[in-house]
């Protein structure tokens, strides 16, 4: 099968997904145009402030994007391109687009409130408890797995002529490093624009690709040089300082503009499909099935492949940031469930542009899934080292930062709101309400700081050490997230039941492989052997048994709040 003809058979797939079931949820669950959102129930200025659709689209679905849907289906490629494909399509329309519209629609009816408050509303404050626990939990390996993203793509390496300042000639990393610190002064100018100055979107708009533009040819002849290291503490400070502003200054404007870097390296990669067919140069060069890896496909596929088909931090997305931006209920389907279809279509086109590279890719080629990504989709263009491949893959590789720098931002503002939620007691709002010890641990710089920190000492980890096991863990969060919005529908008496199968699944694919995990680390420690004892190790062995045990207890609490449920019917 041609390249051109899987991504046209994933379009086709995608579309009669969101035409037919995302429009039956809507109509399953009520979605109602007339009600009031908490956007302006609540509006504070800070988090709880309107948006447009378009901004708020930007915003949502480059949170979701980030890294995910590129380094999940590039690693998982090694199984074949049907399992990928099928997992990615499937999984986009049934689980992962199940999820996030579920989960938006939940949160907007609960004031705007994250899923931890859904789950208390119908099974408890001790699940309340548990899960915000265990997202927590999860955020700590998603501003982990993201810094090392980021920096990965931003260093200079310690042996450089200048490893500090401004460098012409730069190289990839020294540019995509510039263009990224321009784009945030770009996206505070928008936000001020915007919502202090009163300019319309439109012109705004136009304003702020031009910028896009022209920061993107200083990144070209002029870049920025630090160490890793040096950037793993910038980053850190950035993404604090960021997740405490109102929305309207970083998180909003900058979301938005990502968003047309996402649309334009997806637009790119669809042009260079079809460009490339026909080309006896270039071959789509995956396999169908790697019968060698088949034994393996059970839990690991559903693993890796994570934010391309159905992915946990979408939930906390939808319940933590694009609820409380929400303008009104009828957009709910466009952003949730369109938003993760997109991201579904992003998963194949990466699937392709390794398939472009696979022989390169299998011998250890590229540094990294989005350096294999870059050069795939720009090898459909031009040869390795001519000019047109060189410029392609410099702005794929920018790209890609810039949409992992956003999950960043998104995934510290969520980890502020859920640690603050966890020292508050029934009728606190804020830390303001709380006293003593308590009003210092929900304080936001207490858990802002906190997490950030802990998230980047484990960003200097390789990231081999940190994905799979946030990739466990984010699938697990998606199978509770999935069951928290199925025993609420099932509360206000909503049809629930095309919420099981996923929930199952997820649950059992996600626990059999922490239960691996957890099993290989105990077992290579009892051997002795080389290296096991690394503290990498111990946090992998902790953090895995810590999630492994609250997802079991939560799964306890769901099974009983299901059970009164349909105790209560008969």
């Amino acid at each position: 099968m041609t390249a051109l003809s899987i991504i046209i058979a994933a379009i086709v797939l995608l579309v009669t997904g969101y035409v037919f079931y995302g429009s039956w949820l809507a109509k399953q669950w009520g979605i109602d145009p007339s009600r009031k959102t908490p956007a302006y129930e609540k509006e504070d200025g800070v988090d709880y402030c309107a948006a447009k659709p378009a901004v708020l689209m930007g915003h949502h679905f480059s949170s979701i994007a980030g890294a995910g849907p590129i380094n999940g289906p590039i690693q998982a490629a090694i199984f074949g391109w049907v399992p990928v494909f099928l997992w990615c399509v499937i999984g986009g329309i049934f689980f992962g687009g199940l999820q996030d519209f579920g989960s938006l629609f939940a949160s907007i009816r609960h004031d705007g409130k994250s899923v931890g408050e859904i789950i208390q509303d119908s099974m408890g404050k001790r699940a309340k408890k548990l899960f915000i626990i265990f997202a927590l939990l999860v955020l700590i390996l998603v501003i982990a797995s993201f810094v090392n993203v980021v920096a990965g793509t931003f260093f200079t390496a310690d042996n450089a002529a200048k490893t500090f300042g401004f460098v012409k000639n730069p190289t990839g990393n020294q540019t995509t490093a510039i263009i990224s610190l321009l784009f945030i002064v770009l996206a505070i100018v928008y936000g001020i624009l915007t919502n202090k100055c009163g300019m319309k979107t439109l012109p705004a708009t136009i304003i702020g690709i031009v910028g896009i533009v022209l920061s993107i040819w200083i990144g070209l002849n002029v870049g920025f040089a630090m160490t890793r290291t040096t950037w793993i503490i910038v980053i850190g400070v950035y993404i604090a300082v960021a997740s405490l502003i109102p929305v309207w200054i970083m998180l909003q404007p900058r979301d938005y503009l990502s968003s047309f870097l996402l649309y334009a390296m997806m637009i790119v990669a669809v042009v260079g499909i079809f460009i490339s067919t026909g080309n006896r140069d270039i071959n789509f060069a995956i396999p169908a099935f790697n019968k060698a890896k088949a034994s393996a496909l059970f839990p690991t596929l559903f693993i890796t492949v994570a934010c391309g088909a159905c992915s946990g931090f979408h939930s906390l997305i939808s319940t933590g940031t694009s609820s409380k931006q929400l303008d009104n209920e009828k957009n709910a389907k466009a952003i949730g469930y369109g938003s993760m279809l997109i991201e579904s279509a992003l998963g194949i086109i990466s699937l392709i542009a390794v398939g472009m590279v696979w022989d390169k890719w299998l011998g250890k080629g590229f540094g990294s899934p989005s350096a294999a990504f870059g050069g795939g989709i720009a090898t459909m263009f031009g040869k390795e080292g001519t000019g047109i491949y060189n410029t392609i893959n410099a702005l794929l590789t920018l790209a890609v930062s810039v949409f992992a720098l956003t999950s960043l931002d998104t995934g510290t503002r969520l980890s502020r709101f859920m640690f603050s939620e966890l020292f508050l007691k029934e009728g606190e709002k804020t830390w303001k309400d709380a006293s003593g010890v308590r009003a210092v641990l929900a304080h936001p710089l207490f858990g802002t700081t906190l997490m950030v920190v802990i998230g980047c000492i484990l960003g200097g980890l390789k990231l081999s050490a940190i994905w799979g096991l946030f990739g466990a863990a984010n699938q697990l969060l998606a199978g509770i997230a999935l069951m928290a919005v199925a025993a609420w529908l099932g509360e206000v008496g909503k049809n629930n039941k095309m919420f099981f199968i996923p929930m199952v699944f997820m649950l059992a694919a996600t626990l059999t492989s922490l239960i691996n995990t957890i099993v290989g680390k105990v077992g290579a420690m009892a051997k002795g052997a080389d290296g096991a004892f690394f503290w990498g190790n111990w946090f992998q062995l902790i953090f895995a048994a810590a999630m492994a045990v609250l997802a079991v207890i939560l799964v306890i609490e769901g099974v009983q709040t299901f059970a009164k449920q349909i105790k209560a019917k008969k």
